[in-house]
């Protein structure tokens, strides 16, 4: 029983960056023996199928562990708790994430990543409850930033406003996925299936507030506006206007 408990102890030292190997070390490790079936890309594969299917709340260390078919112990010998399974699931889908070999202007490279993130943050929306900086502390993910840095970097900028400009990118990305995320699920629980089934609905509180006459450049919006559903293009057009700052502001 002690030499269990410590152990585990020193499993939990190793998680929390004091002693002992990393998770992202342990899982580049060599394979282990083939009796040993519980594996991070196991948990990881598991975590995310899960959250797709149930939502992000859904991912818990007992769900998963039924979901593999182990003990929940058996689960926490390879994963301390939630904080590792958010970072394993955000280093899987990060993987998908690439832009074409020969691709070496800032802005393209830049502009491919995002369009790429909107996409599959659409695509798994239990992303849009991730604490960025464990969205940002996996190999995935810090590939991806990598590859963006470097674009930027081989302008002679300094590494400050390198960063900003990177995170002025992310920033816009994350927070419009968001948006389109929350939008989307709102219009689900109500049974919405249209961008005109839901102005429909909210009809009577826009004809009261217009009648104010308080918002008369919303209202030529709401008039005149020909896009009013097409997130991609929004998005783009959006991405465009901070690509255009960047480079206008850095002289690049």
């Amino acid at each position: 029983m002690g030499v269990a408990k410590n152990s585990r102890n020193a499993d939990k030292k190793g998680e929390g960056g004091g002693e002992g190997p990393s998770l992202w070390e342990r899982m580049e490790r060599p394979a282990p023996l083939p009796r040993a079936s519980l594996t991070l890309e196991r948990i990881a594969a598991a975590a995310v199928e899960i959250a797709d299917e149930e939502g992000g709340a859904a991912v818990t260390m007992r769900r998963l562990a039924t979901r593999l078919g182990v003990a929940p112990m058996a689960a926490y010998r390879h994963v301390s708790g939630k904080d590792d399974l958010w970072a394993l699931m955000i280093d899987r889908v990060f993987r998908d994430l690439a832009v074409p070999e020969g691709a070496t202007d800032w802005r393209e490279v830049l502009r491919a990543y995002a369009l790429q993130t909107r996409e599959l943050m659409l695509a798994h929306p239990w992303m849009a409850a991730m604490p960025m900086p464990l969205v940002m502390l996996t190999p995935s993910r810090m590939a991806v930033t990598e590859r963006q840095l470097a674009a930027l970097a081989d302008f002679g900028l300094d590494a400050d406003s390198v960063m900003a400009a990177f995170r002025a990118v992310a920033s816009f990305v994350h927070g419009s996925a968001q948006t389109e995320i929350a939008l989307r699920d709102y219009q689900e629980r109500n049974g919405w299936t249209s961008g005109d089934e839901t102005r429909q609905a909210l009809a009577p509180q826009m004809r009261y507030l217009m009648s104010t006459g308080r918002y008369p450049a919303f209202e030529q919006y709401a008039l005149g506006a020909t896009r009013k559903d097409d997130r991609a293009w929004e998005f783009a057009f959006g991405l465009d206007c901070v690509l255009d700052g960047i480079g206008q502001r850095l002289g690049i």
